[in-house]
């Protein structure tokens, strides 16, 4: 009898044992907190909200229509990314008045990843007018947004080290999801003769994507807004579109089409629609099934828009 009562007592002493070492072991997990995520732009938030989903609460500087190089960060603005656990930007200078900041953050043990630092320097573009910084719209290649994929799965396990292996799994998800994206985007822009992709916008913010899916580009200012284009280059512009018989041009949802419309109507090409080029659309507009406030929806919003009014 006493053996039996010691050995429901030994039972009961390791089971307690055994649940107590199984909480304390989960704690960190059980309850957690999402990860405070500060993003920039919208395309940044979205892959952010993509890899880390319900783990990470993500909170974006710049909304839809806003212009990343010229935006300035407020104060409201320095208070979120002091809040935050970690911060995402995209990098290459696209946010050009921010970089000082990112940088004094940094210093203050703050984690802060450009998500294009994992993009090899030789797939970048180098633009002469750039003063020595590659092309920062990368995203327009979803072959070399994929590979920003890796950079917010580090900053998000590095930040969370008990959640990395569900980052790098849902990171694979993600990958595939974008592969499979940039073959639509192939398909999609084979609808029309290459001798008719004459991408012409508002400024060069789509060379990436003209590399890519094979559209000759042609901006009107250089790839940042900051500088404003002149009576010439209007000129020019109204000329090659002429020479070239270009059916449409296009408005970009970031900057203003004042001048865009003005080339329309000197030039005699009609204006194709807008798309969207520093930010992506309003999160939940929905169009052919797709979200235009999400990373897939944008790229399918604007291939769709080029191909209808060019082919």
């Amino acid at each position: 009898m006493n053996e039996t009562l010691f050995g429901s007592i030994r039972l009961r002493c390791a089971f307690r044992l055994g649940l107590l070492a199984f909480l304390v072991a989960g704690w960190p997990l059980i309850g957690a907190e999402p990860i405070r995520v500060t993003a920039t732009t919208t395309m940044v938030a979205d892959l952010v909200r993509q890899v880390g989903g319900d783990k990470v609460k993500v909170e974006a500087l710049m909304g839809p229509g806003v212009d990343p190089h010229l935006y300035k960060a407020a104060a409201s603005d320095v208070a979120k990314l002091q809040r935050a656990d970690v911060i995402f930007y995209s990098g290459l200078y696209l946010e050009g008045k921010m970089d000082d900041l990112f940088s004094k953050l940094s210093k203050t043990n703050k984690r802060v990843y450009a998500v294009t630092a994992s993009i090899p320097r030789e797939k970048l573009l180098m633009p002469s007018e750039a003063g020595g910084h590659p092309d920062p719209h990368v995203w327009f290649d979803v072959r070399l947004w994929e590979m920003c994929v890796d950079e917010v799965v580090r900053g998000l396990s590095e930040t969370r080290p008990a959640l990395k292996a569900e980052f790098i799994a849902q990171g694979k998800v993600v990958h595939e999801k974008l592969r499979e994206l940039h073959e639509w985007s192939v398909k999609k822009s084979a609808e029309i003769l290459e001798s008719r992709r004459i991408l012409v916008t508002s400024h060069d913010a789509y060379n990436y994507f003209g590399r890519t899916y094979r559209f000759q580009v042609v901006g009107l200012q250089g790839i940042s807004t900051v500088t404003e284009a002149g009576l010439a280059d209007m000129a020019k512009l109204v000329d090659f579109i002429k020479k070239n018989k270009v059916k449409a041009v296009f408005v970009e949802s970031s900057v203003s089409p004042a001048t865009i419309q003005r080339i329309s109507r000197d030039s005699g090409a009609r204006i194709g629609g807008e798309l969207f080029s520093d930010a992506m659309g309003t999160p939940g507009q929905i169009e052919n099934g797709y979200d235009l406030g999400t990373y897939e929806g944008m790229i399918k919003h604007n291939l769709t828009t080029i191909v209808d009014a060019l082919k």
